[in-house]
């Protein structure tokens, strides 16, 4: 008899990112893009951002106070949830859901991986999933409380890279406008890059996997 080894297959993260890479990409959007993200940058913007209050103390003086923006709500909404709950309601994880794939997709038109306009409701070229938790299986509640701090590793590594991310958009901003294609290595390094800091995002803020993301941008 010969014995056989078998390999399982590797489970795939709980949040995956995949861009389609463009044939040809218009080099007049491209060379305005700056200009051309602005409308939809806001309204990203307006979405996300806390809200800026100036109020009159007692000595007379004004004070400016700024809520949290909804990121910010969500982490701490969801991390409350976990920890004296032990859930996490499935429309708010949907919400979360779309914000992020919404997010994604402004991210990617910003850094010239599609020309296609940000949709706020449609996929496009920007394909983003994230398993919905089984909290009282998949997650420690009392996980959410440090996950900040065991992200810090990563954190340092992906400022280092969305450095170098930032380089290779600029060189490839060259390249589009003269030639009409994204070089197919600096797109892969770039949505990596992506790749990478949504699965610190999930790991970390949207609190939606205990397991702890790879060093890589695969």
């Amino acid at each position: 008899m010969s014995d056989q080894s078998t390999h399982a297959a590797p489970v795939a993260y709980p949040a995956r990112l995949q861009v389609d890479y463009p044939a040809q990409l218009d080099r007049v959007k491209t060379l305005l893009r700056v200009v051309l993200i602005i409308p939809i940058a806001i309204i990203y913007g307006v979405l996300t951002a806390g809200a800026t209050q100036t109020v009159i103390d007692q000595s007379g003086e004004a004070v400016s106070t700024t809520s949290g923006g909804i990121v910010s709500c969500l982490f701490l909404s969801t991390l409350l949830m976990i920890l004296f709950r032990r859930r996490y309601p499935r429309w708010w994880f949907d919400f979360a859901l779309e914000l992020t794939r919404f997010g994604a997709r402004v991210c990617a038109y910003f850094v010239l991986l599609t020309d296609e306009y940000p949709s706020t409701v449609e996929e496009q070229e920007v394909h983003l999933e994230i398993d919905y938790p089984d909290v009282e299986r998949d997650l420690n509640r009392w996980l959410p409380l440090v996950k900040w701090l065991l992200a810090l590793p990563h954190i340092l590594v992906l400022f280092f890279l969305s450095v170098a991310a930032f380089f290779a958009v600029l060189i490839s901003w060259f390249a589009i406008v003269f030639t009409g294609r994204y070089p197919r290595g600096l797109f892969d390094f770039v949505v990596g890059v992506g790749r990478w800091w949504l699965r610190v995002q999930a790991y970390a803020i949207l609190l939606v996997t205990d397991r702890y993301p790879p060093f890589s941008l695969r």
